[in-house]
């Protein structure tokens, strides 16, 4: 599943995680919704039942917008029993009964008495007779409900058609725990088995599932029921089906694998970009993995109302329509990427994830950080030009940034409720688990790594997997019974001497591994350079606990890394690579060095410090030479410098002065990463009315970058990386208010609406313009006009963009009430709203108090621990930097407490808001001294 919308939100929660599979017998009881004894007291299901074969006939009612079912689930009972335990949510349960296999076919078993536990989720049907060990059953439950209202299970979807008549969908979304609202099932993913669909509609719709459709029978009342083709076995929140009237457009890969995009029929010249995309995708996949795709098709649909970004259904993968359609007049190159990387996402996990699945939720890791990675991967082999490398830098920036705080968590945590599982896909197990896992390739050696996951996906292809089968897997390359992977297999000696040169041969890979997804945080690297000789520590690096708190020794005690350190120095442009597997530990250089630069090209995952002149040389260096180091190794620089003045180990004017260099920089990395610091800084300044330093930055901003924003054009000409910089530098100068980028801008805007929209801008600036344009009322208005008629996702996201920068206040609340109503601006799109009107210097009151005011209205439409509630939760108070405003949050969420004490979000929210005021505090002064300074 990918994020739509991408804030480096959370770490999560380690309650709860008792084990569900204790002795049946020695359950204590508990009582049911009708207040009889419920035979089971656990989160999960018992194993003493385990599903074989669904046969589930569903017909959906797009006029009433209700659904019935009848679903028939062969089981084999491992244990002797007289119930069977099985989830559902909000379903009226009919009839019910169970039959042994030897049964007459056509002989109806007994009704069965359900029983239904409300807090659980679960089901019960009491069996009069055992159900005996060895046993083959059908479980044959009807069932109703009405199609949600939300974005999960089965739910509606509705989109404006070109003659404006509002048509309704129905689609699926189960992962993690909502198949259950669909069909009485065994919802937890180590529960795999074959499924066979059918499902009934009108001759106007057409129905899509994971697999092909094998026959359409013709009913009575002029209803078709489609028969699918039996499925694969996998695990319940991989099951999907959409009944809607879409039009879409095929392909296929060089293997034969037919694809398809699915969309709105008037969007469906939007499509062709992502079917081109996928085919290349997945015939890059199957060669690196060195596994087919097992179905006969792959899907791909965009929905119109749709929560994240995407999901992995097996061969139906379901999208937001920002995520899967392209439109050349209004997709800005950024946009580009993001559809081609969201593709990318998805079908990795078609493999990661759907052929071989985490055994719990806590390792979710396995699949979601797998599938971050595997974006870059794939990516980079199939549009190189995209240069989607320099995203990765982005994706581990954003991880350490959440894992530096005390509430994060482990990649590998305990999560047992819904709440707790939702909250696991947060930005440890989707960025941080893809940067360990850059790390683990550059450490391993690509062909090392490549072959060590190949085997990992073979050997447990369709089963489940835990952490350390990976780890086992990637160490013991070749056995018996293996496999060759392209021309790559290795003998375990092979695999210790190419691997692991630099690391001996006793390498056990499992227990370094451990070490970074075991535990919490990130390791800061310090290093003092003595003559010839390197002093290296490593230590906790944790942002809002510093060495003079009271509680900053026990933070630290117990945390150790096995760190896989490169570096280069001034005598040698080779990378020197040594493994830090202890608190201390010496490197002795050949010869004398000015300088030495540690975690080359950024590719692992750790802070450094260099104490003594080690910081002085690098920013010699970078004034004096600064292509002696690569872009990403200036990148990394800047950006471990600031991190280190959040902790409290450099001083902010030190940190400056490296910057100081940018005005010589002429790649995008580096000099994206430097000017956001500085934007970061002036937002809080303005956002706390700290007027002469607002006035100063701004300056010093407009000042000193004058040259690259001058340099840059309002086209879509150059690179990928040329396009985003001119997109991100025109915007920042004129949210700063440079002359010569309002005029332009508010030219461009002018001819855009004199033309009725019909002119074509180009794409890259679209934003840019829109939000000068929306300064003005009149220019608002006609905004507002155009999103309710656009076409156009991509489009329609940067007109909300620019209508959430209006600096009039009743313009933002009209906004927000909007949102919340769910017709001109839809739902999905409410958490990035807020968002965007919290960013704004008038607006960062008027959301929080918008959320406050709504916020049991936010949590029933998007549910406890969603994506949607953590960006609301900790994007709105990230704009707070104020000791008052920090206790007023604080009551906040007391006031919630029975909601807010389930999350691992609040607690981020909190130490977040007390980083921003305890930086404000140590920091604006010398902010205020190094602005006048460098302005004299």
């Amino acid at each position: 599943m990918t994020f739509w919308f991408i804030l480096a939100l959370l770490p999560y929660s380690l309650l709860g995680s008792s084990e569900a599979q204790e002795g049946f017998g020695s359950e204590r009881s508990h009582v049911a919704s009708n207040r009889v004894p419920f035979p089971w007291s656990q989160v999960r299901l018992p194993n003493h039942v385990i599903p074989v074969h669904y046969h589930l006939s569903i017909h959906p009612n797009l006029t009433t917008l209700n659904f019935t079912g009848s679903v028939r689930i062969e089981i084999d009972v491992q244990n002797d029993t007289d119930s069977v335990i099985l989830h559902s949510k909000g379903l009226q349960i009919l009839r019910a009964t169970i039959q042994h296999e030897g049964a007459e076919p056509r002989a109806e078993g007994q009704v069965q008495q359900v029983l239904e536990s409300l807090p659980q989720e679960q089901i019960a049907i009491l069996s009069p007779q055992p159900l005996l060990s060895g046993n083959k059953y059908f479980v044959h439950i009807d069932y109703a409900a009405n199609l949600s209202d939300g974005f999960y299970g089965f739910y509606r979807s509705t989109y404006q058609a070109k003659n404006g008549e509002i048509r309704t969908l129905a689609s699926t979304h189960f992962e993690p725990t909502s198949a259950r609202m669909a069909f009485p099932c065994f919802d937890e993913p180590h529960f795999k088995a074959n499924y066979s669909i059918k499902i009934r509609r009108g001759q106007s719709h057409i129905a899509l599932s994971n697999m092909p459709i094998e026959q359409t029978v013709a009913l009575r009342d002029g209803l078709l029921e489609d028969h699918f083709e039996v499925s694969v076995r996998m695990s319940t929140y991989l099951v999907a089906f959409v009944v809607c009237d879409f039009k879409s457009v095929s392909g296929y890969t060089a293997s034969g694998i037919q694809v398809s995009i699915f969309a709105v029929p008037h969007k469906w010249d939007q499509t062709h970009y992502a079917l081109e995309a996928a085919v290349k995708l997945l015939e890059f996949y199957e060669e690196y993995f060195n596994i087919y795709y097992p179905l006969p098709k792959q899907d791909l649909i965009a929905i119109p109302d749709f929560q994240s970004g995407a999901m992995e259904n097996w061969g139906l993968t379901t999208y937001r329509e920002t995520s899967l359609l392209f439109d050349p007049e209004t997709s800005s190159a950024s946009d580009k990427l993001w559809v081609t990387m969201v593709i990318g996402h998805e079908l990795a996990h078609q493999w990661f994830g759907n052929l071989v699945t985490m055994e719990w939720w806590n390792d979710i890791w396995l699949n979601e950080g797998f599938a971050r990675y595997m974006e870059f991967v794939s990516v980079d082999g199939t549009y190189p030009d995209l240069r989607v490398e320099d995203y990765l830098l982005d994706t581990c920036f954003a991880a350490i940034g959440r894992d530096s705080l005390n509430s994060s968590r482990a990649i590998s945590s305990a999560a047992e409720n819904p709440t707790q599982i939702k909250e696991m896909f947060d930005t440890v197990s989707y960025d941080k688990g893809a940067c360990i896992l850059h790390m683990l390739r550059h450490f391993l050696m690509d062909e090392v790594f490549q072959s060590g996951i190949v085997r990992y996906l073979k050997r447990f292809s369709y089963r489940n997997a835990r952490n350390e089968d990976l780890w086992n897997s990637i160490a013991n390359t070749c056995s018996d019974d293996d496999f060759t992977s392209g021309t790559f297999c290795y003998s375990s000696g092979q695999a210790a001497k190419n691997a692991y040169r630099y690391a001996g041969e006793h390498l056990d890979l499992k227990r370094m591994m451990n070490t970074w997804t075991l535990q919490k945080g990130i390791p800061l690297v310090i290093v003092e350079r003595s003559g010839h000789v390197l002093r290296l520590r490593q230590e906790r690096f944790i942002k809002t606990i510093q060495q003079d708190h009271p509680s900053w020794t026990a933070e630290q005690r117990g945390y150790l890394w096995h760190v896989p350190l490169t570096y280069m120095t001034s005598n040698s442009r080779s990378i020197g690579r040594h493994l830090l597997e202890t608190k201390s530990d010496t490197i002795e250089l050949e010869g004398q060095v000015s300088w030495v630069k540690f975690n080359a090209d950024m590719n692992g995952y750790y802070i450094v410090h260099y104490e003594g002149d080690g910081w002085e040389s690098l920013i010699n260096l970078l004034n004096k030479n600064h292509t002696a180091l690569s872009y990403k190794d200036r990148a990394n620089l800047i950006h471990n410098a600031f991190q280190l003045v959040s902790a409290g180990r450099m001083s902010l004017e030190q940190a400056l002065d490296l910057t100081r260099y940018l005005k010589s920089e002429t790649h995008n990395v580096p000099l994206l990463q430097g000017i956001g610091y500085l934007k970061t800084f002036f937002r809080i300044v303005e956002k706390r009315n700290i007027t002469d330093v607002t006035r100063s930055l701004k300056n010093y901003i407009l000042q000193y970058f004058q040259g690259v924003i001058d340099k840059q054009t309002w086209s879509d000409e150059g690179s990928v990386s040329d396009r985003r910089l001119r997109s991100d530098i025109l915007e920042l100068a004129c949210d700063l208010g440079y002359p010569p980028c309002i005029k332009k801008a508010s030219q461009l805007f002018k001819d855009w609406a004199q033309s009725n929209g019909t002119l074509s801008l180009p794409t890259d600036v679209i934003e840019t313009v829109y939000s000068v344009g929306a300064q003005r009322s009149e220019g608002w208005a006609y905004l507002l006009q155009k999103y309710q008629v656009s076409v156009s996702g991509a489009e329609k996201s940067k007109i909300l963009g620019a209508l959430a920068s209006s600096r009039v206040p009743e313009k933002l609340s009209r906004l927000l009430d909007l949102g919340m109503e769910g017709a001109v601006i839809k739902t999905q799109d409410l958490s990035s709203l807020i968002y965007a009107v919290s960013r704004n210097p008038i607006g960062h009151f008027i959301a929080w108090d918008f959320v406050k005011k709504h916020w049991n209205q936010l949590v029933e439409k998007f549910q406890l621990g969603s994506f949607c509630i953590r960006n609301i939760i900790i994007g709105t108070t990230a704009q707070f930097s104020s000791k008052e405003e920090l206790e007023e949050v604080k009551l906040f969420f007391e006031s919630i407490r029975e909601q807010s004490s389930q999350l691992r979000a609040t607690q981020v929210a909190v130490e977040n808001l007390e980083k921003n005021v305890r930086w404000l505090e140590k920091n604006l002064e010398p902010l205020r001294r190094w602005l006048l300074k460098s302005l004299d």
